[in-house]
Formats: C-alpha cells, sequence, structure tokens
C-alpha cells in the first residue's frame, strides 16, 4: 500500500490556456459603440456651438482692428459693433430703436453689471455727439467682454 503523503506523487497544477483579446466579448463591444456615440453626439454639439458663436468671433476680430479707442469716431465704431452683436442674439424689435443711455441700460442689463452706464464705457452715448473718450482701453475690455459673455436669446 502505498503512502498517501508522499511528496513524490505530486503534480503541477494544470492551468488553462490564456483567454485570446480578439474577439472582444459582447459587452465590450456595446461600450466601445457607447462610447463612439457620445463622441459622434459631443462632436456635432461642439461644431453648432462653433457655428453658432461666429458672430462673436467676428466681432471680436473688428474691435481688434478698431486698435485703441481714443477718438469719438472710434467709440462709435465700438458701439456700432455692440449693436450689430445684439441684433444677433436678440430679438430686432427689443434692439434697433436703442440709443444713448436706453442702449448703455440695454448693455448693463445683458452683461448682468453696470459698466457701460456707471463704467468707461459710458461714452458710447455720447461719442455720437464728439464727447471725448475718457478711457479708451477699459472702453474696448468691457466691450469685448460683452461680446464674449452675453447671453443671448437665439
Amino acid at each position: 500500500m502505498a503512502d498517501e503523503a508522499d511528496l513524490s506523487r505530486l503534480a503541477d497544477i494544470v492551468v488553462p490556456p490564456p483567454l485570446p483579446w480578439w474577439p472582444p466579448a459582447p459587452g465590450w463591444w456595446i461600450i466601445a459603440a457607447a462610447l463612439l456615440g457620445a463622441a459622434v453626439i459631443t462632436a456635432v454639439a461642439g461644431l453648432a456651438r462653433w457655428r453658432r458663436n461666429a458672430y462673436r468671433r467676428a466681432a471680436l476680430a473688428e474691435l481688434a482692428a478698431i486698435g485703441p479707442v481714443s477718438t469719438p469716431a472710434s467709440a462709435a465704431a465700438v458701439s456700432a459693433i455692440l449693436k450689430r452683436v445684439a441684433l444677433v442674439a436678440y430679438p430686432r424689435v427689443e434692439v434697433a430703436s436703442l440709443t444713448g443711455e436706453a442702449w448703455l441700460a440695454f448693455l448693463d442689463r445683458t452683461s448682468a453689471s453696470d459698466a457701460f452706464s456707471q463704467g468707461a464705457a459710458a461714452d458710447l452715448a455720447r461719442a455720437p455727439f464728439g464727447a471725448p473718450v475718457r478711457d479708451g482701453g477699459a472702453l474696448l475690455g468691457v466691450a469685448r467682454r460683452w461680446v464674449t459673455h452675453h447671453r443671448g436669446e437665439t
């Protein structure tokens, strides 16, 4: 009778062969399809947002082309650019007739600040009458900030 505790009868454990990497299990196909779908949706939404904001990029380029705002004519040009942006982003009946203090109040309301009626951008209302520009750099900064951050209704 053989001794059951004899170590000469030990054998190695039989390890199954490794699983192949390809083809993946159905769950991985589902995850890959979901990720691809999410990437497509994100890309389409990003493209739509980029197209919707084309008017902002054009306005910022025009503001940069004006250069330093030091004359009433350049301040009036800034106001004209802001008006065109507002006409794109808000209903025409709400924006088209605004001038002077009402125009500045609209810009304040849509920027959630008082930078237009109280700050350096108050020169926008006086620019058509030839009033000197006090701080053109601040005026241009406020205009850029409004173009970048206003919330349109379109």
